[in-house]
């Protein structure tokens, strides 16, 4: 007589092994991409076994164990940005990796006893969606209440800003007007719908959250820049200088930006033979100078390369960030540096994450670190950035003289 509990329990190894396999190979599992062994296997192994228990004859079931592996799994699932799709092509992807391996073994037992083994097996990976949805619902909500927390921060911050600088506020007001009315309406009808709905069925509004969450980061991110430029302005932005491993701060900035241009296929680049071992800097100044060149060049170039370069030049050393995009007109080229300054004919394509200040707030972070930025640029061929920063910043000099500077 066949125990399929210890069948399964012997078996779990080649199970998650070719389960896993088989989520790096599914193209509609975007976010398993990159991920290592262990954090896609996650706490499947802890599901096996409790799935064991409930296929024994003589063994208890675990239930507990199922639920909390089940639940863990959602958690981890929505910190990792998974969308409920893709996590349901997991778990789809699992009960078959299940009943493969099981094959050889139902093929020698009565109809009776494989009807036995589909209906528990089919019976315990449904609990575990459930379970693993309901607390992925449950992060997401966390994390949209902590959002919530930081536009209020953010809000009231704003709201002292706007006193003293309206001119540029009213421009940032219409920026803000979008994202802002999606995530009242889409607060709104999720409000209205959990009212009306069982906690067993709230993950079906997932998608409202989504789409609170993903306007409401972009909103973030509108504020955050805005605030930087303000800062700026204001004179409040001050500098930390340190020694800094310039390659090892660029390479993160690559690290983490590297998902956003395998999504438009682009290929980054970066020659770093020549850049100097180490500087005088404020690392987090210079960082935000790389990644928003660096991301903004990515999201310009709709087909290609980014090229990233470093040269030392005597007492001063330079970072050219280069690309193959669609090229800024020669008549643009001297406003491309001023706040909420937009280019007419961009399609709109390019601009779906654009807040309009990343390039201002890369002109006044280099004018901080008393450097200069220089623009190359052919329509059609591509343009390239390229900041030429003294190898080690004076941190006594004040950000008035880069604001006179600038006038």
């Amino acid at each position: 007589m066949f125990d399929f509990s210890q069948i399964l329990l012997d078996k779990s190894n080649t199970i998650i092994d070719n389960w896993i396999e088989a989520v790096r190979r599914d193209r509609q599992i975007e976010s398993a991409e990159g991920m290592c062994y262990t954090a896609i296997r996650n706490h499947v192994p802890h599901v096996l076994e409790a799935m064991a228990t409930v296929l024994s004859k003589t063994t208890e079931d675990d239930i507990q164990t199922l639920i909390e592996a089940s639940l863990v799994h959602g958690i981890h699932r929505a910190e990792e940005g998974f969308d409920p799709s893709e996590i349901a092509r997991e778990y789809r992807l699992l009960r078959r990796a299940i009943f493969s391996a099981l094959e050889p073994d139902l093929q020698q037992v009565s109809s009776t006893e494989v009807i036995r083994v589909f209906r528990l097996i089919d019976a315990v990976v449904d609990d575990a969606i459930a379970r693993c949805f309901q607390s992925y619902v449950e992060e997401r909500l966390r994390e949209l209440q902590h959002l919530q927390s930081q536009l209020t921060l953010h809000n009231q911050e704003l709201t002292r800003l706007i006193r003293a600088n309206q001119e540029n506020f009213s421009h940032l007001a219409h920026e803000l007007k979008n994202p802002l009315t999606s995530i009242i309406g889409y607060s709104d009808l999720f409000i209205r719908l959990q009212n009306k709905t069982d906690i067993k069925d709230n993950y079906k509004n997932i998608e409202h959250i989504e789409r609170v969450l993903r306007n409401g980061r972009h909103l973030l991110r509108l504020i955050n820049d805005a605030l930087e430029i303000s800062r700026y302005e204001a004179g409040k932005m001050t500098l930390h200088p340190a020694p800094t491993d310039v390659c090892a701060v660029i390479q993160d900035v690559l690290d983490m930006l590297q998902p956003m241009a395998q999504a438009k296929n682009l290929q980054i680049t970066a020659d770093l033979a020549d850049a100097p071992l180490e500087v005088i800097t404020d690392a987090l100044r210079f960082q935000q100078i790389v990644t928003n060149l660096v991301s903004n060049a990515i999201r310009y170039t709709p087909s290609g390369s980014v090229t990233v370069r470093c040269n030392s030049l005597a007492d001063k050393w330079a970072i050219a960030v280069s690309d193959t995009g669609i090229g800024i007109a020669p008549e643009d080229q001297p406003r491309i540096f001023e706040p909420y300054y937009r280019i007419d004919d961009i399609p709109k394509s390019h601009l779906p994450d654009s807040t309009g200040l990343g390039l201002a707030i890369v002109s006044r972070l280099v004018k901080l670190l008393q450097g200069e930025i220089e623009l190359v640029s052919q329509i059609g061929i591509g343009s390239t950035f390229t900041v030429i920063l003294p190898v080690e910043v004076n941190e006594r000099s004040g950000i008035g003289d880069y604001r006179s500077a600038s006038k």
